[in-house]
């Protein structure tokens, strides 16, 4: 289905002010609110035949010129019959960083969400098993937000000196 005909459709299911479109060369974005994205998600997958995510991230907007918020999502879908791809995005501001999980559609969601609430804090509501994936359990930070210091915080004072002839 090519971008506008999904779009029409998008927003005869949705509403016309749901979501926004941009489009930059071959890359077709839809940005939506938090709050619709597993209505949006389940829409995308069941009728419009976008049956792989491709890739979830998360990036961290703080000081960044002309950001409005502070977190940002992206779900890369892949329409594995047609070949057409959707970046789908979000924004999330603290103090509430949950948003639905979309393991439900997706079960390769699960390693996805799982790294970006371990780098970034964002808690996938209805995941089953959000538990840190890259750093220790016992870790209370998360690495990639930009008020992280990039010297750490300590964290590595515990770790033991290993010399090239121990190594």
């Amino acid at each position: 289905m090519p971008f506008d005909a999904l779009c029409n459709f998008l927003r005869e299911r949705f509403g016309s002010d749901s979501f926004t479109t941009s489009e930059f060369r071959d890359n077709r974005r839809i940005q939506i609110n938090p709050d619709r994205l597993l209505a949006f998600m389940k829409t995308l997958k069941e009728e419009c035949g976008f049956d792989q995510l491709s890739e979830l991230c998360g990036a961290d907007y703080l000081k960044y010129p002309g950001a409005r918020d502070r977190f940002g999502l992206w779900y890369i879908l892949l329409n594995t019959t047609t070949g057409e791809r959707v970046i789908v995005k979000t924004f999330l501001n603290e103090p509430d960083l949950t948003i639905a999980s979309v393991f439900s559609l997706w079960k390769g969601a699960d390693w996805m969400e799982r790294e970006v609430y371990d780098m970034y804090g964002v808690i996938f509501d209805e995941h089953p098993d959000l538990r840190r994936i890259l750093m220790p359990e016992e870790f209370v930070s998360f690495p990639l937000r930009k008020d992280y210091p990039l010297r750490g915080r300590g964290e590595r004072h515990n770790f033991p000196v290993i010399t090239r002839a121990e190594s």
